[in-house]
């Protein structure tokens, strides 16, 4: 008979931390970033305030460790995506990219962005995590064959033209969709990233 083996103090560690930080996540998306107190992320992730500080020993270490979190999240699953393009169009890499803007943990990183324009302390813990973040989208990004006809010293500032440009567009759309205007809106995009014109 199988006897379950009991976890390390590691693995429950890791199990707690991660439950912790789920929920901070999902709650960031869900109610937002003021109303994601220290109580709302221990009820949903259904540990003690002790439990919570053992490990994020203020909320803004806690907010800095979800910020982390995403960005492991969305480069993690923008790779597996673009493992399973079935081109290497443009247009569909493009829908991947619009496709990571507008995901539910990512509203949780719009949160804190957000709250770190007028919180310094939070801008200060969010500094490297966002450097970080943007380092791997570009390393990302060279391997996509549409990056290679563009110039070394331009890459990042095409490639960061365009993620802004879709993040701005998953932000509106939450008061203001206006889905007649997101087809051309990539076919734009696509057309001046192979060099053509920006009306075609």
């Amino acid at each position: 008979m199988d006897v379950e083996r009991r976890r390390t103090q590691q693995e429950r560690r890791e199990y707690t931390v991660s439950k912790i930080l789920d929920a901070t996540m999902a709650s960031l998306g869900e109610v937002g970033y003021t109303a994601t107190t220290i109580r709302e992320v221990c009820t949903r992730a259904d540990v003690s305030s002790g439990g919570l500080f053992r490990h994020f020993p203020t909320r803004v270490d806690l907010m800095a460790a979800a910020a982390d979190r995403v960005r492991e999240q969305q480069i993690a699953n923008f790779r597996g995506g673009l493992e399973l393009l079935q081109s290497d169009s443009v247009r569909d890499c493009l829908l991947l990219l619009r496709a990571a803007c507008r995901a539910p943990v990512n509203a949780a990183w719009y949160e804190l962005l957000g709250a770190s324009r007028a919180d310094t302390e939070l801008r200060a813990h969010l500094a490297p995590v966002t450097e970080r973040y943007h380092k791997e989208i570009a390393d990302v990004a060279r391997q996509l064959p549409v990056m290679q006809d563009i110039p070394e010293d331009q890459l990042d500032m095409v490639l960061f033209t365009v993620v802004h440009l879709l993040d701005g567009e998953a932000l509106s759309a939450v008061v203001h969709a206006q889905p007649e205007q997101e087809g051309p809106r990539l076919e734009m995009i696509a057309r001046i990233l192979t060099g053509g014109t920006l009306l075609g």
